[in-house]
């Protein structure tokens, strides 16, 4: 790994970090409102996808040993093993798709990396309900009515706007030479 793509992806996993305090808890689910999908969308958008499932394993990894990058400056293995811990947990493979779709498109569009956002979306669904079937002890009906009807409709504003934003910053970070040369299209 050269020190540039060492750097960006220490970059988004602390932009990830950022965007996870920008919470709002919820009086009706045990799942805050949280900013911190679009840390993840735009890792994706912006480093290949290697890059982009590292930078989320590693703030994954930040948070498991105790440091407060997780939602409301909190860290430990107890955070992840808790309610929203299938969320977090699934952000590298979110960061992946979000990477991967332009490459299956052929072009780094919108379109590609709306795509992609939409596809991890439901990863992150799949992963955040499921878990917390398990650690709530829940059907999954009743899980999906808790961590996902209530946040759709607000998840899909994320990615309405992180799919051009995240495309004009790979376009901005492409043309000052700080990605490598594949990742411009």
């Amino acid at each position: 790994m050269k020190v540039k793509e060492l750097t960006m992806t220490a970059i988004f996993a602390a932009l990830t970090a950022v965007f996870a305090q920008l919470i709002i808890p919820l009086p009706f689910t045990p799942i805050p409102f949280s900013l911190c999908v679009i840390g993840v969308y735009l890792t994706g958008a912006v480093l290949p996808k290697s890059y982009a499932a590292y930078a989320q394993l590693i703030y994954i990894l930040l948070g498991a040993v105790g440091l407060p990058v997780f939602g409301g400056f909190s860290g430990g293995f107890g955070v992840l093993a808790g309610p929203t811990g299938g969320y977090i947990l699934v952000y590298p493979v979110m960061a992946f798709l979000v990477a991967l779709m332009p490459q299956l498109f052929g072009r780094k569009t919108v379109l590609s990396l709306a795509v992609g956002m939409l596809c991890a979306l439901l990863v992150c669904y799949l992963g955040g309900s499921l878990w917390y079937c398990a650690v709530a002890k829940v059907t999954w009906a009743k899980s999906i009515t808790y961590t996902v009807l209530p946040f759709a409709p607000f998840d899909l504003i994320k990615i309405a706007v992180c799919a051009p934003f995240g495309r004009a910053l790979n376009g901005a970070l492409g043309k000052a030479k700080l990605l490598p040369a594949q990742n411009m299209k």
